[in-house]
C-alpha cells in the first residue's frame, strides 16, 4: 500500500471515531458500524489472505528470473518453468505438484524455491502460505519418528485447510530419517479429497544433495568427451537420478513409496557450476546490493574458490554458496 493511501484510510477511520461522540445513540450505532467496516477494510488491506490479490502466478516474472538470476542450470530452468506454469494454469489439477531438486551444494536449489515463491505469492518466502521444513531443525531425533509423522500430517492438513494454494519446502532431504516423508504420501496422491480437504492445488518441493554424485559424474563425462554442458539433457540424468536417490540409504527418499508410486512429478538435476558461472553469481550479487558490477572483483572472487578435479579446476566445490561472504571481503 502507498503511504498516501494508508494515511487517507487512517484519517477516515479516525474521523468516523470522533463523530461517534457527536450523535445520538441511534446515529452512533450507524457510525460505529461504519467505523468497524472501515477497520475491517484496513485489516483486509494489510493482512495476507488466500485469494488472487495475494496469490497470483507471474509466469513472465519467473521466466525472467530464471534467465537472469540462475546460472549454469539450463535443464533445471526449463523444467521448473514448464512444470510450475503448467500446474498453476490448470484450474483442476489431478494431484499436487511435487518437485524433487537434486545437486551439489551452492548450485541453486534453495534459490529456485525462492524464485518460485516470489512469483506466486505477493509476500514471497515471507508468505504465511509458504512453509519450510529443515530436517535437522524440525526432525532432529530418530527416536521421535512416530511423533514427527503425526505432527507433519497435522501441519500439512491444517495449512492446506487454511489455503489450498500452500507451498511446502523440505530442505536437507538427504538428512531426513527414511520413512518420515512417506507419512504424507496420501496428500501427494491422486485423491479428490481426504477427510474433506483437497490437496490438489498445493506444491511440494524436496531439496537434496542426494544424487549429486551421479550428476557430477555425468557432467565430468561430457566435459572429458569435449562436449558442451548445454548438450546434457534431462534424459541423460532423470532415470539415473531417481534410482540413485531411491537406493541411497542416506536419502530421505530411500525406498519411499513416493518414488515407487510415481508421485514425484519431476526429478530436477542441478549441474555443478564452472568458473564462469561463479563470476556471474558475483556480478549478480553486486547488482543486488546496489553496487556497480565490477568484472575484476568478480574474477577475484571466482579465483578464490576451490575447484575440482584439482588438476583441471573445472567445477566449483561450493558452487556460489560462499559468494556473499567473499564479496564482503573484496568490496
Amino acid at each position: 500500500m502507498k503511504a498516501a493511501h494508508f494515511y487517507l484510510l487512517l484519517h477516515v477511520f479516525s474521523t468516523a471515531s470522533v463523530l461517534v461522540n457527536a450523535f445520538d445513540p441511534i446515529t452512533t450505532t450507524v457510525v460505529v458500524s461504519v467505523g468497524a467496516a472501515l477497520g475491517r477494510t484496513i485489516y483486509d488491506y494489510f493482512h495476507e489472505r488466500c485469494d488472487p490479490k495475494w496469490i497470483s502466478f507471474n509466469v513472465t516474472g519467473l521466466e525472467v528470473d530464471l534467465e537472469n538470476k540462475l546460472f549454469g542450470q539450463h535443464i533445471a530452468s526449463r523444467i521448473i518453468l514448464k512444470a510450475v506454469n503448467g500446474f498453476m494454469s490448470n484450474v483442476n489439477p489431478k494431484k499436487p505438484l511435487v518437485l524433487s531438486l537434486h545437486g551439489w551444494t551452492g548450485t541453486g536449489k534453495n534459490f529456485v524455491s525462492q524464485l518460485i515463491a516470489e512469483n506466486i505469492y505477493k509476500e514471497g518466502m515471507d508468505s504465511s502460505f509458504v512453509h519450510v521444513f529443515t530436517s535437522e531443525l524440525h526432525f532432529p531425533h530418530p527416536s521421535q519418528l512416530d511423533t514427527y509423522k503425526s505432527q507433519l500430517q497435522q501441519w500439512i492438513k491444517g495449512n492446506v485447510s487454511n489455503c489450498e494454494r500452500s507451498m511446502f519446502i523440505f530442505d536437507e532431504m538427504d538428512k531426513m530419517h527414511p520413512g518420515l516423508i512417506d507419512s504424507i504420501k496420501p496428500y501427494l496422491d491422486y485423491y479428490d479429497k481426504l477427510d474433506g480437504v483437497s490437496y490438489r492445488k498445493a506444491i511440494f518441493i524436496f531439496l537434496s544433495n542426494a544424487g549429486g554424485e551421479s550428476i557430477i559424474q555425468t557432467a565430468l563425462d561430457f566435459w572429458k568427451a569435449g562436449r558442451e554442458r548445454e548438450e546434457i539433457e534431462l534424459r541423460d540424468l532423470e532415470t539415473l537420478l531417481s534410482l540413485s536417490v531411491f537406493n541411497n540409504k542416506k536419502s530421505g527418499l530411500w525406498h519411499t513409496s513416493l518414488i515407487d508410486k510415481n508421485l514425484v512429478d519431476f526429478f530436477v538435476p542441478f549441474l555443478p557450476l564452472e568458473y564462469r558461472h561463479v563470476v556471474q553469481c558475483a556480478l549478480a550479487e553486486m547488482e543486488a546490493r546496489g553496487l556497480r558490477p565490477d568484472q575484476s572483483v568478480a574474477d577475484q572472487v571466482a579465483r578464490d574458490c576451490v575447484y575440482f578435479p584439482k588438476s583441471e579446476r573445472v567445477f566449483s566445490v561450493k558452487g556460489c554458496k560462499t559468494i556473499e561472504s567473499k564479496l564482503d571481503y573484496y568490496t
